[in-house]
């Protein structure tokens, strides 16, 4: 009878690209880049929920880093590393879901209110920077709901892994 030791659960070095919820960090450091940057270009109002968008985008970039970075150097060799792992791509998970949310929600309101100017010539300075930013924050909530879709499924694959550990 094999035992399973935590050296098959988790990946070190190289074998982090080649494991299936491992190879999930590389969309999450593109779209979740791709989220802060957009929404940092648009500038972020202190009267809206613009900075928890914000301070999601930043926090899961950084952590994901560091996390990635983690498992490549094999510093993952204790038993509570897989149950870790699930831990925090479900609270990014979550995160990414309200700050997505909240993202969809703003970029719906900035189309009704671009919606009605539309007709007016006078406004066309005014119009064309309201429309780039719109035009932004629809690809923000674009990036944004890629980035929580690929960490719920690096969640459900770790919870996976973690179940076999």
């Amino acid at each position: 009878m094999a035992s399973t030791t935590i050296g098959d659960v988790l990946p070190t070095g190289g074998r982090v690209f080649t494991s299936i919820p491992d190879l999930f960090f590389i969309p999450e450091f593109v779209f979740g880049g791709l989220v802060w940057i957009l929404v940092a270009s648009t500038g972020v109002k202190h009267e809206n929920p613009m900075g928890w968008v914000m301070f999601v985008s930043v926090f899961c970039f950084v952590m994901t880093t560091l996390w990635f970075f983690i498992f490549l150097c094999g510093c993952n060799r204790s038993s509570s590393w897989p149950t870790m792992d699930v831990g925090y791509h479900f609270v990014a998970t979550v995160f990414y879901l309200s700050a997505s949310v909240l993202l969809a929600y703003i970029t719906v309101v900035e189309g009704q209110v671009l919606a009605p100017l539309l007709g007016l010539d006078s406004l066309f300075d005014l119009l064309f920077e309201h429309r780039k930013i719109y035009k932004l924050h629809i690809a923000a909530v674009v990036m944004s709901y890629l980035a929580t879709l690929f960490y719920f499924m690096h969640t459900i694959f770790s919870a996976i892994r973690w179940k076999r550990s």
